[in-house]
């Protein structure tokens, strides 16, 4: 499988029946085709919607459904459409249980950036900052390097996009679970060491003991 996949696969692991989950856009999105729909999971999109579905095959999308990237999603049995108001109402008022966003940087003590993209025009933070404050739990789910360069680091260079620090960060190489102000090595992608891991991360990491396989849904 690709780190993509891998990534998603071991998220979808943390969700538990019955949650309301916010996916953020790219690889997040990826993660409700690894939940069992036997859960009675939600996933809610910012723009509205309540019940998202994986991605519809080639050609079968609706124009009208779509997740707040603009990218085309299905409906499960008893999905809602709302509108933007009572959706930030839900975020910002911490009915969610669970938002999965990308990254651009996780510092040591588990601050995120990921709106800013050096040299690129962005619109903005969107629903990131409402997420990451408002949310009973944050995941990140990321590359572990950057063309080469880590991306969890002592200090973020880039804007944070929250003050309150995530809960966890998943990558291709391992699970980091952020609490204390530390980053603590929970388990390593299949065939990397933990050497691997820590030579890939400007961060001091937490390690206690053997560190297992990660497992995948």
């Amino acid at each position: 499988m690709d780190s993509k996949e891998l990534i998603a696969r071991r998220v979808a692991r943390e969700i538990e029946p019955g949650m309301l989950v916010n996916l953020g856009i790219g690889l997040p999105s990826l993660v409700a085709g690894y939940v069992d729909a036997r859960l009675g999971v939600f996933f809610q999109a910012e723009n509205g919607v309540i019940g998202l579905g994986a991605r519809p095959p080639e050609g079968m999308h609706d124009k009208h459904l779509t997740d707040a990237g603009g990218g085309f999603v299905t409906a499960v049995p008893g999905a809602a459409s709302i509108d933007s108001a009572m959706s930030f109402g839900l975020i910002r008022g911490g009915h969610l249980d669970m938002t999965v966003l990308g990254g651009l940087e996780v510092d040591e003590a588990g601050r995120l950036a990921n709106w800013k993209v050096p040299g690129k025009m962005v619109p903005g933070m969107g629903g990131a900052m409402d997420l990451v404050t408002g949310a009973k739990r944050v995941v990140v789910a990321m590359q572990h390097t950057a063309k080469g360069e880590p991306k969890i680091v002592k200090h973020c260079s880039l804007p944070l996009t929250s003050l309150r620090s995530v809960d966890m960060v998943v990558t291709d190489l391992a699970v980091i679970r952020c609490s204390d102000g530390r980053l603590h090595l929970l388990e390593r992608a299949p065939g990397i060491s933990v050497e691997d891991i820590v030579a890939a991360t400007a961060a001091p990491l937490v390690i206690e003991g053997d560190v297992p396989v990660m497992t995948l849904n």
